[in-house]
């Protein structure tokens, strides 16, 4: 059984997770570990003008999800992006194969169905 993630463990949690063998050092872990960052600004932005750039989103989510796995990336998603974000996520975790039927947070265990999904970001992608 995996401990929650905290603040505290967040780092040890990601680097033993991290698999990229073209790695060439810590900058480059850094720079992949920063793309938790730009998914929440980009889904903030989207909140507050209503301007979403989805093929970026995806390009960050498809990097983060090859170097840390399926698991690891998306607990590290859930737990870096506030949940007034997650009805913006889950669109493109839909639409990439990669949300799981539960979200572990926080020691609580949240189900799919829990999770709404923005609608506008549900019609952009059906139209890739």
């Amino acid at each position: 059984m995996m401990t929650p993630l905290t603040n505290e463990n967040f780092l040890m949690y990601a680097i033993k997770h991290y698999d990229n063998p073209s790695c060439t050092g810590l900058k480059e872990f850094d720079n992949d570990l920063k793309r938790l960052g730009y998914i929440k600004r980009l889904l903030g932005r989207y909140r507050a003008t209503g301007d979403i750039k989805e093929r970026l989103i995806i390009n960050h989510l498809v990097v983060l999800y090859n170097v840390f796995g399926v698991e690891a990336a998306t607990s590290m998603l859930f737990f870096k992006i506030q949940d007034k974000f997650w009805p913006q996520l889950k669109p493109f975790l839909v639409f990439l194969n990669y949300m799981p039927a539960h979200v572990k947070h926080r020691g609580r265990n949240i189900a799919d169905a829990e999770i709404g999904m923005d609608e506008v970001i549900v019609e952009i992608l059906r139209k890739i």
